[in-house]
């Protein structure tokens, strides 16, 4: 039974919340939707490259959407596409269009490389609570903001690959688009996980 707290005299009861063990390398896994509907929304030209892809699902979903896609990562985790295992934080690849879920504690990092190392844009997934804290995306030509809804479960990957539930996402998520040339203020957006297709 859940844990039941009071409050001024109203009841409340704790919500179920997981608590996983943290992933090394900071692996953790976005559901296909969030990049399938955000390749409905933009234009990533023939292609794009995932230089943390784990499981392949954002370049699985590019493929999809009809865009050649790669991707590779710090480590093999499985998916047999993957290129052979770089650090892309040292890696000196350029590419056209990256689009990545990173490790959120490299995230700026990962952003920065991306915009030095790219010709068109770059998407990152990026938690909500840490862009007020995100100074080093100023003078960054940061294009859209993509809000997720519902919010997405982004579990560690070893509780995908045990069989487990992630359940419901407890934290808020966004895609950044950063588009190369671009000059002003991002567009604000909604990425809804329901939205019928056009």
């Amino acid at each position: 039974m859940d844990e039941v707290q009071i409050y001024e005299g109203q009841i409340k009861r704790a919500r179920k919340s997981h608590i996983w063990e943290r992933e090394i390398n900071e692996h953790y896994v976005e559901p296909a939707w969030c990049s399938a509907r955000l390749f409905r929304e933009e234009d990533f030209g023939a292609g794009i490259h995932d230089p943390a892809c784990g499981f392949g699902t954002i370049v699985s979903e590019a493929i999809k959407a009809g865009m050649v896609a790669t991707g590779s990562d710090i480590a093999h985790r499985g998916f047999d596409a993957a290129e052979s295992p770089q650090d892309f934080l040292t890696a000196e690849i350029r590419r056209t269009n990256i689009v990545t879920n990173p490790p959120f504690k490299l995230a700026a990092q990962f952003a920065l490389r991306a915009l030095a190392y790219t010709e068109c844009k770059v998407a990152i997934v990026f938690p909500t609570a840490r862009l007020n804290a995100a100074h080093w995306i100023k003078g960054t030509p940061l294009r859209r903001i993509w809000l997720m809804t519902p919010r997405p479960s982004m579990p560690p990957g070893h509780v995908i690959t045990a069989g487990q539930n992630p359940g419901r996402g407890k934290v808020d998520f966004w895609w950044l688009v950063w588009e190369h040339g671009y000059e002003g203020a991002p567009e604000l957006l909604w990425l809804h996980r329901d939205a019928p297709a056009v």
